[in-house]
C-alpha cells in the first residue's frame, strides 16, 4: 500500500487558486501562503497533510499526489471542496 505526504492550499475559486500558483512560481513560501489563504484546517500547518494512505483523500487529490511528480506545484486541482494547490513531498510504495 503506497503512502504519501503532501502540501496543500484549499480555496474556493479557480481564479485564487491560479493567483496563489502565480505567487508560488515567484518564489514565495508554499507554507507562509497556505497559512494566509487556505480554507482548510491544515493551512494552520502550512498546508501539511501529513502521512495518508491512497484512497484516504478524495479521488482527484489521490490522483495527483500519487501519479504526478513529487516536488513539483500541481493544480487547481477541483473538488468538492474547492480547489487545491498541491505539493507532493514524498510517495513511499511498498
Amino acid at each position: 500500500m503506497a503512502v504519501a505526504s503532501a502540501l496543500h492550499i484549499l480555496v474556493k475559486s479557480e481564479k485564487q487558486a491560479r493567483d496563489i500558483i502565480a505567487k508560488l512560481e515567484k518564489g514565495q513560501d508554499f507554507g507562509t501562503l497556505a497559512k494566509r489563504y487556505s480554507i482548510c484546517p491544515s493551512g494552520k500547518r502550512g498546508g501539511d497533510l501529513g502521512e495518508f494512505r491512497r484512497g484516504k483523500m478524495v479521488k482527484a487529490f489521490d490522483d495527483v499526489v500519487f501519479k504526478k511528480p513529487v516536488l513539483t506545484i500541481q493544480g487547481p486541482v477541483k473538488t468538492r471542496f474547492g480547489y487545491h494547490i498541491i505539493k507532493t513531498l514524498y510517495v513511499n510504495r511498498f
